[in-house]
């Protein structure tokens, strides 16, 4: 059987105006949801669990990483689309943010990191990964954003918000690590939970 790899966003978090985004936590939904995902015993086949450097991805993949008895690899270039340059946006607003972010991929937004520029970040730091991957299955853990830009890559389509994952966090897809082939799209936890 093929190795795969597994791309899973961050569930549910604590949204904290106060608090930078990357350093938001996952809330008790989210970490019920991990708990779920850990307690079902379905990625024992998983040899890596790589994360962005995010709290909410963190905290998602070292309850993972632990139950493998694995240690959690945090990756610097797994972060979600920069956009500290307007800080927190109300959800409204942030959603038409998306919109624009997704729909014009080489522009930037009031300073965003533009969507090209995420994607070739994201799309690089998971071939760095695999590169170093020796066997067995990969989960990456990271952000809804950057993971949609790596679907789009992998499918080989243009930047589209289609794509996204519908429901917020908690998501994931799957692709075979020796051909980059995408054997299922956005799916959410449970459903690998069901199988």
């Amino acid at each position: 059987m093929k190795a795969i790899a597994r791309y899973l966003t961050h569930p549910q978090v604590n949204i904290d105006p106060n608090v930078d985004v990357e350093n938001w936590s996952l809330n008790q939904v989210g970490r019920a949801r991990v708990a779920a995902l850990v307690k079902a015993d379905v990625l024992l086949d998983t040899r890596r669990v790589i994360s962005s450097t995010e709290t909410k991805a963190i905290e998602t993949g070292q309850p993972i990483a632990k139950s493998l008895g694995s240690e959690l690899n945090v990756y610097e270039n797994m972060h979600e689309n920069d956009r500290r340059a307007t800080g927190f946006l109300v959800p409204d607003e942030f959603e038409q943010a998306a919109d624009q972010f997704f729909a014009e991929p080489e522009t930037s937004y009031r300073g965003w990191e533009t969507a090209v520029n995420a994607q070739q970040r994201i799309v690089e730091a998971v071939n760095v990964a695999l590169q170093e991957h020796r066997q067995g299955d990969v989960l990456f853990v990271g952000h809804g954003g950057v993971g949609t830009l790596l679907l789009c890559s992998l499918l080989g389509v243009a930047i589209d918000r289609k794509m996204d994952q519908m429901g917020g966090g908690g998501h994931y897809f799957e692709f075979e690590i020796e051909s980059r082939r995408v054997l299922s799209r956005w799916m959410p936890l449970e459903h690998l939970i069901s199988t």
